[in-house]
């Protein structure tokens, strides 16, 4: 999932030698949450036949090509093609790698497994990316042979690892399932849904066109803060996560959404106050709060799921987070183009407080409810 995010603190490069603004930035985002959207729908459910080592294997494959593109950058197309085979990866990973480890791992820490390997991997990409770009030579190259490096270890690990789908066949029959959730999985995806669009959709910003807020507003060039910033948001997503099984998945998914009300109200006054503090704090208030609804719907959908529906249920719950990681972005990008980046960013953050104060809103009062799909959740989540 590293690889996903790799690109990020590098995009201002990209502008510079391929010359592209900030719009087409966030077109080159959305490549790639098109590249996710279409795995997850494609072959969210794969897995569950298959087997998930067989579907890991082809996603590191896919991710390896991605990485082989940006190395051989010439421009846009390859650019284009490098974050859609991206894409195609982490809507296998998404799923399968998610299933995987929900599993495979002690009953204890499933839930926090699997979302801990999502978004510290998603954390770890601009980090990794930034450090190299700013402080090692041929930045638009090494960060890329870094990724292949551990993509290789990644894959000798894979192999190691037991397949957990029992009769998985070689040549199922496979074909398109589309967004197929289970009908008792729904009273709990719809809510679970709205609550992660909305996070990922601060994800989006942060990962999109946070470099450019630091840059153009901020006066800030240093690539490795700008990593760092974007690794905030995650490491923050990872505090809310462990925090979920204390307060209950029932509270925990409104309380996400006050989260990234606050850490975007936050992001909002770093923008008007040209305050780097604001954007780190708005960062982990709103990661926090991303956290905690993540882990808590994606714990009580994969626990409502029928066993042998789980990656296809819990492929669907990451399109209507890719959804939100993609169009707010691209919207940004194309008010960018009439406002500039900062007003578009303030327009961005309005939206988010209200979309999620609604959503929390609703959540919070129907978290009576939801109790007992909450509870349900409780023994896979730890």
């Amino acid at each position: 999932m590293a690889g996903t995010t790799l690109p990020t603190p590098l995009y201002g490069l990209y502008r510079a030698e391929i010359g592209f603004g900030e719009l087409m930035v966030t077109v080159v985002f959305a490549v790639y949450a098109v590249g996710v959207i279409v795995a997850l729908l494609v072959a969210g459910d794969w897995s569950d036949k298959l087997g998930r080592r067989p579907v890991l294997l082809a996603a590191l494959g896919l991710s390896a090509a991605s990485a082989v593109c940006f190395l051989l950058e010439g421009g846009l197309p390859l650019l284009f093609s490098g974050r859609l085979l991206s894409g195609f990866a982490a809507g296998l990973f998404s799923g399968a790698a998610t299933a995987a480890v929900l599993e495979l791992a002690p009953a204890g820490s499933r839930g926090f497994a699997a979302t801990a390997a999502n978004m510290g991997g998603l954390g770890c990409g601009p980090l990794l990316a930034g450090v190299l770009a700013q402080y090692a030579p041929r930045p638009l190259t090494l960060p890329f042979a870094a990724h292949l490096a551990l993509l290789a270890v990644a894959c000798a690990l894979t192999l190691a690892l037991p397949e957990t789908v029992r009769g998985a066949r070689s040549r199922p029959g496979l074909r398109p399932r589309g967004m197929a959730v289970p009908r008792q999985v729904r009273p709990v995806f719809v809510p679970a849904g709205l609550a992660c669009f909305t996070g990922f959709a601060v994800f989006g910003l942060f990962t999109a066109v946070s470099p450019g807020f630091m840059s153009e507003t901020l006066r800030i060039g240093d690539l490795a803060v700008s990593g760092a910033v974007v690794f905030s948001v995650f490491c923050a997503s990872l505090l809310g996560q462990a925090l979920t099984p204390r307060i209950g998945a029932a509270r925990a998914l409104p309380l996400g959404c006050l989260g990234l009300v606050l850490g975007m109200a936050q992001v909002g006054f770093s923008l008007l106050c040209a305050s780097l503090p604001l954007l780190v704090t708005g960062a982990v208030t709103g990661g926090v709060g991303q956290g905690l609804a993540f882990r808590s719907a994606l714990a009580a959908v994969s626990a409502r799921a029928p066993e042998e529906r789980r990656g296809g249920t819990i492929s669907a719950l990451f399109v209507v987070a890719y959804l939100g990681i993609s169009l707010p972005v691209v919207g940004v990008g194309a008010l960018s183009t009439g406002l500039g980046l900062r007003d578009a960013g303030l327009v961005f953050a309005g939206c988010v407080v209200v979309l999620a104060s609604g959503v929390g809103a609703h959540l919070w009062r129907t978290r009576d409810g939801e109790r007992e799909a909450a509870r349900g959740a409780a023994p896979g989540d730890g």
